[in-house]
């Protein structure tokens, strides 16, 4: 499996990732990401081919013409698919990864207690369906 247009695999149990889901779906100015939770069946058959790392991720990835960017390499690409002025943070790649990794994993471990959990995940809006992958 191949996706042909960019997918963000998101935590679907994490209040702050559902936000975020959200968010993106609201300003993506292209209409051309889509998103599978981490917990589906379509990510973990994403992450088996595309994933090299030995542990598997608990946040947010982006695969995107069979490159897979994760933590705030991630989160950058995406915004680069937001309106403006969103698209500006993708600006933050000047910043060195370590240091920006390093912050995106302070507020991943922290994520659960600061936004909460849901039991199950979001249930996306009629009109955002066909951009969930199930």
């Amino acid at each position: 499996m191949d996706p042909a247009e960019p997918v963000v695999l998101f935590d679907g149990a994490c209040n702050l990732c559902n936000s975020s889901v959200q968010f993106i779906l609201l300003n993506d100015r292209s209409r051309k990401l889509h998103f599978t939770s981490l917990q589906s069946e379509v990510a973990q058959k994403l992450l088996q081919q595309h994933w090299e790392g030995a542990n598997l991720p608990d946040s947010i990835i982006l695969i995107d013409q069979g490159r897979v960017y994760a933590q705030s390499d991630a989160a950058l690409h995406i915004a680069a698919h937001l309106k403006w002025p969103y698209a500006l943070l993708g600006m933050f790649r000047i910043v060195p990864r370590p240091i920006r990794d390093a912050v995106y994993d302070w507020i991943a471990r922290n994520r659960y207690r600061w936004f909460g959990k849901q039991d199950q995940c979001m249930l996306p809006r009629p009109e955002w369906k066909s951009r969930f992958l199930n």
